[in-house]
């Protein structure tokens, strides 16, 4: 173990023990860097990993996967990406809680720590489509079934890498990034799915492509402009009163499936807003978990 690896288990580790869940599967977690050296472009922030309050990772200088194994494994992988954004990352209220469950039913959960564009990164926007490719590479790498789970901006990121996984954002490091960067199923929960106007209020947006930005640039960053007969099957999760990912971002998803014939399947409750993670209490998303499930094991 290198000493950036041990550096990141040692801050990662008092972090997951801390979560309010059952973390039988994640007391000793294993964390495996994403790139063997320096990420591509070089740049990046200073310092230590930071943390909100709520758990929300910031200051990523080394992107990693955190891995949640199952007592009982059934063979499948599931890729997990929190929102935030791309300002945060959101573990706590969405990465952890659903790797923990996710564990609960069998499933090895990999938990994406992925650079952020505006941390001094030479590639700029492009660097957290490099590791969500460089992510789905390396869990293909160690498991025979993948399937990816995005939250929010998480959402966005893991809808662009399966949509795109002939795309190269970056060039290869080692014999690792010959593997196919694809997914077999996806699930998108309240994503930001386009940056088309009427739709670019987000801060995906102003990140990504910037205020200002030509309509070419909105679209080069929608995540419906690349599905393709080739696409995964999609999942997709909303609340009806969201305020950050207008609810019209799960039809549009859902509309450029079926033009394609992927199959879909989607889930809006009437209330919920943005951000719920597994299921906001009182209200119909805590429905979801159950339907993912069923979907997930078919």
């Amino acid at each position: 173990m290198n000493r950036r690896h041990f550096l990141t288990c040692l801050t990662l580790a008092p972090f997951v023990a801390q979560s309010n869940l059952s973390l039988a599967a994640t007391a000793k977690p294993e964390v495996i860097p994403l790139w063997p050296g320096q990420p591509p472009g070089g740049g990046g922030p200073l310092g230590a990993m930071q943390f909100s309050a709520k758990g929300a990772q910031r200051n990523i200088a080394m992107p990693t996967l955190t891995v949640v194994k199952p007592d009982n494994p059934n063979g499948r992988a599931v890729l997990i990406a929190a929102g935030g954004g791309y300002t945060r990352i959101e573990m706590g209220k969405e990465a952890w809680p659903a790797a923990t469950w996710l564990a609960s039913q069998g499933y090895t959960a990999y938990v994406l720590s992925y650079r952020l564009p505006q941390e001094g990164w030479k590639d700029g926007a492009m660097v957290s489509l490099q590791d969500a490719q460089r992510a789905l590479r390396l869990v293909r790498h160690r498991e025979d079934h993948v399937s990816v789970l995005g939250f929010s901006a998480g959402g966005h990121l893991l809808g662009m890498a399966v949509n795109r996984p002939d795309f190269h954002a970056y060039q290869a490091t080692d014999t690792l990034d010959n593997l196919p960067a694809t997914a077999e199923r996806a699930a998108l929960i309240y994503p930001i799915i386009t940056l088309e106007p009427p739709y670019s209020h987000t801060s995906t947006h102003k990140v990504l492509v910037g205020k200002g930005a030509t309509l070419a640039a909105d679209t080069t960053w929608s995540v419906q402009s690349y599905v393709n007969p080739q696409s995964p099957p999609f999942f997709l999760v909303q609340a009806e009163d969201d305020p950050i990912s207008d609810p019209h971002n799960t039809l549009i998803m859902a509309s450029a499936c079926q033009q394609q014939h992927i199959p879909v399947e989607m889930h809006r409750y009437p209330t919920g807003g943005h951000g719920f993670g597994m299921g906001k209490p009182g209200t119909l998303t805590t429905e979801w978990p159950g339907h993912y499930l069923h979907w997930l094991s078919r």
